[in-house]
């Protein structure tokens, strides 16, 4: 190996956690490798080597999809996402979702379409017409591509992990409920107020009182 691969090597693990800090979305091996070879040199053996160094070491994590490993950062380190911030992910994947199979499911009418008529007598205005619907099909079909292509597009792996902060946030908000209900409890037992006297003079809200209600888990 010579000496300019070595002290790239060696400086793998660094350069990867700032990269998976910076960009906060989840990587395979191969994608880190492709993403950062021509800047920095590393050969892939030193990018496998250097992610399961940094994943051993609980400083990145990493997650088994099919027979591919997929790593992200701790997301630990990062502020709490808000229900409304989730609402808008969930809303923006199921729009784009459903704005793909759309595009799709008109592709596949035009091209059923297109079928029907080439399979017939072919006159000039019927080839003008399938002309037409090929270059109308074509553009169908670049739209798909840019949706596919688009850098906001939202992947199965960040869909997960979306719902995997989700989950602990729920689970930390149903922690915190539990350890209010039970110190108020106890306070409760000697105090010579209704519970809904001692929550007013405290200035205590519940969820009840806005209507939140804890998501099922």
């Amino acid at each position: 190996m010579s000496k300019g691969r070595a002290d790239a090597a060696a400086g793998a693990p660094g350069i990867l956690l700032r990269y998976l800090q910076e960009q906060n979305r989840p990587y395979s091996a191969q994608d880190v490798f492709g993403n950062l070879q021509r800047e920095h040199g590393l050969g892939k053996a030193a990018v496998v080597k250097a992610l399961e160094q940094l994943a051993q070491q609980g400083k990145i994590k990493e997650k088994m999809y099919g027979k591919q490993k997929i790593y992200f950062a701790d997301q630990d380190q990062f502020a709490m996402v808000s229900d409304a911030d989730l609402q808008g992910l969930d809303a923006k994947i199921v729009a784009l979702t459903a704005k793909v199979q759309s595009l799709q499911q008109s592709c596949r009418h035009m091209e059923a379409e297109l079928k029907e008529l080439t399979s017939a007598l072919t006159t000039p205005e019927m080839q003008k017409e399938i002309q037409e619907l090929k270059k109308e099909c074509a553009g169908y079909r670049e739209r798909l591509k840019n949706i596919k292509a688009a850098t906001n597009h939202v992947t199965p792996e960040e869909k997960e992990q979306v719902y995997r902060e989700r989950q602990k946030y729920c689970k930390e908000w149903r922690k915190r409920k539990r350890m209010a209900t039970e110190l108020s409890d106890a306070i409760l037992e000697g105090y010579p107020k209704s519970k809904k006297q001692f929550f007013e003079e405290v200035g205590i809200e519940t969820d009840e009182d806005h209507n939140v209600k804890l998501p099922d888990p």
